[in-house]
């Protein structure tokens, strides 16, 4: 793909633009809520001298932190107040500058983690894919820019709008380095990646039009044309049931429907694919126990009332807080980090509503009632077949699995991220759960009303069943099925039915956490010269 930036960038001063988009005193009430109890968390972690935010982890020392900026900048702008603008504008230039211009350089048009970084790619700082720098910060920062473009150029001066400008087409270049490997420490953008493909899309075909580049407007539509293809075998995202990158693949097809124009592939089909991933998750999402119902393909933890999770930010505005699975105060949550996305979403949520079927929306904070779920997905190359899944959802508890057949453990998200199988309950005083911790490329799942039956059709005698099963605050000490609280669970199968129990804990015990998350390991065996197909079928009684 060749570009002209030269020429390209002689039109910013026409392009540019002077949009007077959303505002704080515009939002509704509950957007206003979210906008302003994220905007003061960050405002505490502002550190108006180096012009970015410091790294929320309680770890950092206080380093800086390069993509909240991004998104405490567009808050800064939609808020405009006193020196917001101002502020606004020196993140903005701050992280520009700091952006890897050099285009033989695979990390070329992304952005630093944070201002205090060695270079990436020097003698003493190696470059490292998702640790020493990023790809999908492109997609991340490069859509924040486009925002504040699109709803307010009209703050921004031309000079940094010119930056913004330039900065987006070196972003969308450097994307366009990126393609799915399966060698080793190959990068893993496949159409099927769906949140970070859906805003390379994005970016790429805004930019290209933006600055009348031909190539890039076709790449972006390329790229967007292989994710729908995908979307369209079942009318679900490759990346399936994700508490966060659910959310994430959601604010990128907003963007789709709402920047890009009518003879776009992806302004045509991004309304389409909105509907479709809010009726999965209206089926998924349980008011009562306030979390989506597993499996997850790819999870940051066991229970979105203890972790901050994307999708939890958008029903904020749309159901309360208080229904949302936010507790009062979400910075104190596990994955604090995502909160910095509430203002963004803030911005976005009151038109997102339009793509949201009315029968959705307006049910979204009641049980629909006990129902069975089935749909399928796929996410090449890690599946040799789609995956199928089966929910059911009670009134006080969920069970829901997934067949699958993958090139490897844990299929694109890894074991501690992929939940093949899970069961949530309501104990009475909180939310417990079973999780299936990946050991085998295959499992086949049958999920019953009060039953889960799970086999390893290429399983052998060293086959293990590893389940994953939550901490009680009332009974801190677990020695076997029977201290569970709230819920009875019969074992039978195949399997050796004597078992350990191994605890994973934050300081000590025979393993440790899973995403922050304590948890008791229930592990089965098979028999000593086993041959056959493993099975474990758990039938459940909530008590």
């Amino acid at each position: 793909m060749r570009h002209s930036l030269k020429n390209a960038l002689g039109l910013t001063a026409l392009l540019a633009g002077t949009a007077s988009g959303v505002s704080f005193a515009g939002l509704s009430p509950t957007a206003q809520e979210m906008f302003t109890e994220s905007m003061t968390w960050m405002d505490w972690h502002y550190d108006p001298k180096a012009g970015y935010l410091y790294d929320f982890s309680a770890s950092a020392a206080l380093r800086h932190e390069t993509r909240s900026s991004a998104w405490y900048a567009l808050g800064l702008l939609a808020r405009n107040s006193d020196n917001d603008v101002a502020e606004a504008e020196k993140i903005i230039t701050n992280i520009i500058s700091s952006q890897y211009k050099v285009p033989s350089e695979e990390w070329y048009g992304d952005y630093q983690k944070y201002p205090q970084e060695p270079y990436v790619g020097s003698a003493k700082y190696p470059a490292k894919r998702y640790s020493s720098w990023d790809p999908n910060w492109r997609g991340f920062i490069g859509t924040s820019l486009i925002l504040a473009i699109e709803e307010y150029s009209n703050l921004l001066s031309d000079e940094t709008q010119g930056l913004m400008l330039k900065s987006l087409y070196n972003c969308s270049v450097g994307d366009s380095y990126r393609f799915g490997s399966l060698e080793p420490g190959g990068d893993n953008l496949w159409p099927s990646y769906s949140n970070p493909a859906i805003m390379r899309a994005f970016v790429s075909g805004w930019t290209g039009r933006r600055m009348q580049d031909s190539n890039m407007t076709k790449a972006g539509e390329k790229y967007a044309q292989e994710i729908l293809d995908l979307f369209d075998e079942f009318n679900t995202l490759s990346e399936f049931n994700s508490g966060t990158y659910t959310g994430v693949s959601l604010f990128g097809l907003h963007l789709w429907s709402k920047y890009l124009p009518k003879d776009s592939i992806m302004a045509k089909n991004g309304p389409r694919m909105i509907k479709e991933t809010w009726k999965v998750i209206a089926k998924l999402w349980h008011p009562g126990l306030k979390n989506m119902a597993g499996p997850w393909d790819r999870s940051y933890g066991y229970d979105m009332n203890r972790y901050l999770s994307l999708m939890s930010l958008w029903l904020w505005p749309l159901i309360g807080k208080e229904n949302s699975g936010l507790i009062a105060r979400p910075q104190v949550m596990s994955h604090k980090a995502d909160y910095a996305w509430a203002p963004v979403l803030a911005v976005l949520v009151d038109e997102h509503k339009k793509f949201i079927p009315k029968e959705i929306l307006d049910n979204l904070g009641k049980f629909i009632g006990e129902h069975e779920y089935h749909t399928s997905a796929r996410y090449p190359p890690y599946d040799n077949v789609p995956r199928n899944f089966t929910f059911w959802v009670m009134e006080k508890m969920t069970i829901g699995a997934e067949s699958h057949d993958q090139i490897g453990v844990g299929g694109a998200a890894g074991a501690d991220s992929f939940n093949p199988a899970v069961v949530q309950w309501d104990t009475g005083d909180e939310i417990s759960w079973i999780s299936l911790y990946p050991t085998e490329k295959a499992m086949r799942a049958r999920v019953y009303h009060n039953k889960l039956v799970m086999t390893y059709p290429k399983g052998n005698d060293k086959s293990e069943f590893r389940l994953i099963v939550g901490t009680f605050d009332k009974k801190p000490n677990v020695s076997g099925w029977d201290d569970l609280q709230g819920l009875r669970v019969k074992v039978s199968g195949n399997v050796d039915k004597r078992y350990d129990i191994v605890f994973g804990g934050a300081n000590g015990g025979g393993a440790g956490t899973i995403n922050d998350f304590e948890n008791w390991r229930f592990i089965y065996k098979m028999p000593s010269g086993f041959k056959g197909v493993p099975e474990l079928v758990l039938e459940f009684e909530h008590i």
